[in-house]
């Protein structure tokens, strides 16, 4: 692997995966593709930015030039990981969903194949499985998604797969349960209940909180998304899970201590539409295949999150009290911008 591109790298996710690859010794670059829509954050690029490997470009995964001038530079391999990702906000903004994670998908794989990419991972979610009240989704389960969402990743999925079936682009898929930790914007339940916990502001449980999820440390699913990457069998899915199973309830509950709050602090609400009573995946295929193994223990993953947002609060105070915000480079970074096509590279 000398050079990698990563979607949606200034993302939760993608900026965790940038600062994990770009210390790999086979892997001599880094570009980094992401639009800064509200959700991505080029500080969250961190201390990546302090190496000769990274390369940031300021651009959308559905500009067909963008893209194909990044393909043209020659990446070896290509992590996608830039998708529309809010459940509550997929209902109200389907088209946006579809848009992105399924039209920009299709461009990503049809430019990678044109170019002779060697390895294309496309990142993905437990979601597109739907919901399993006993047992476990595995790889060759069928998708049924429910809520917009994630019906717009089993879309994109199934876009992905269809360009190694039909264009033999060497893809593999990766589907991961909930991921949490640093950096993860305050809209998700784990980092709005920490934010809201930490300035004394009530949170709030659909129904009455029963509904489970796997929860899976970022850094875990990077080693897994890495694994994929280097391993990983073409036209094969992975399924990233291992973490620990909590309802959301239960999640509250280790919240409310790590923050020194109570249940005075929780409020119930009727339930959102379609949200599904469980999600549960089988990660034997990726384990055995592939050697994954989650490392990070619950309690010290959630207290870890918690005191960086305790930390951080200039990175999300004003998201929180001012509304959610397009993000753009900060202005140490501006001056060295130069135009890339459409996009724009530093």
């Amino acid at each position: 692997m000398k050079h990698v591109l990563v979607t949606g790298g200034a993302g939760f996710i993608g900026s965790h995966f940038v600062k994990r690859i770009i210390r790999a010794e086979d892997v001599a670059r880094v570009t980094v593709l992401d639009a800064l829509t509200y959700a991505g954050h080029i500080e969250n690029l961190g201390m990546a930015f302090l190496s000769d490997k990274l390369r940031f470009v300021h651009g959308d995964i559905r500009d067909a030039a963008v893209v194909d001038s990044l393909m043209a530079s020659g990446p070896t391999a290509v992590v996608h990981f830039a998708a529309e990702s809010h459940v509550d906000r997929s209902y109200n903004a389907a088209d946006a969903f579809l848009s992105t994670n399924v039209l920009g998908t299709r461009v990503l794989v049809d430019a990678a194949q044109r170019h002779g990419v060697d390895k294309f991972v496309h990142v993905s979610t437990d979601e597109v499985y739907g919901p399993w009240l006993e047992g476990a989704a595995t790889e060759d389960s069928p998708l049924r998604p429910s809520v917009p969402y994630a019906v717009s990743k089993a879309a994109a999925d199934l876009v992905a797969l269809g360009a190694h079936q039909t264009l033999g682009l060497p893809l593999c898929v990766t589907r991961s349960s909930n991921n949490y930790g640093p950096y993860q914007y305050p809209e998700k339940v784990m980092p709005l209940f920490v934010t809201r916990l930490l300035r004394g502001v009530p949170v709030t449980l659909h129904d009455r909180g029963q509904h489970v999820r796997n929860w899976l440390h970022v850094e875990d699913n990077c080693a897994g998304i890495e694994a994929v990457l280097r391993d990983g069998e073409p036209g094969e899915v992975y399924n990233l899970g291992g973490g620990t199973d909590l309802s959301t309830k239960e999640l509250t509950g280790h919240l409310l201590n790590i923050c020194g709050a109570t249940w005075d602090a929780v409020m119930y609400i009727p339930d959102r539409p379609s949200n599904d009573a469980r999600y549960s995946i089988d990660w034997s295929k990726a384990r055995d295949q592939l050697g994954y193994r989650p490392a990070h223990h619950l309690e010290d993953g959630l207290a870890e999150t918690a005191e960086w947002y305790r930390r951080n609060s200039d990175r999300w105070a004003p998201l929180t009290s001012g509304g959610m915000r397009r993000r753009t480079a900060p202005p140490a970074l501006r001056p060295s911008l130069a135009p890339l096509e459409d996009g724009r590279a530093c």
